[in-house]
């Protein structure tokens, strides 16, 4: 938890957030979240370069579990392809458009895949 500020707590995944990694953060999660005290959730995206469905699901239910005490959760410095999936998921709320996780995680890869490709190739 950051000492200056008063509830709130600073998590920086790294690598993908998959069906793999999804437990290792929900799990943190949980233990910060036992402290009643902690509001807000900061989620430092800056090593985070790939995310499917399974870590949407946490975030999301992190945002619910803040919710119910007046909390949020902010997402900071997102890969561009990290980003995309964010605004995707921001522009269909409460939309069921995949059939099932395996469909949307391919949608998500390519997405991201793409815009990764088109990054790297613009700083190239």
């Amino acid at each position: 938890m950051d000492d200056g500020i008063r509830g709130l707590a600073r998590v920086y995944p790294i690598g993908s957030l998959d069906t793999s990694t999804a437990g290792v953060l929900e799990a943190h999660l949980d233990r910060l979240l036992a402290d009643e005290g902690v509001t807000t959730v900061v989620l430092d995206l800056k090593d985070l370069a790939f995310i499917t469905s399974a870590g949407l699901r946490v975030i999301i239910a992190t945002r619910k579990r803040l919710a119910a005490r007046d909390g949020s959760v902010v997402i900071g410095n997102p890969q561009p392809q990290v980003a995309k999936v964010f605004a995707i998921v921001m522009a269909l709320p409460g939309v069921n458009v995949f059939e099932n996780d395996d469909e949307l995680d391919a949608y998500l890869m390519n997405i991201q895949r793409k815009v990764y490709e088109d990054h790297r190739d613009k700083n190239a």
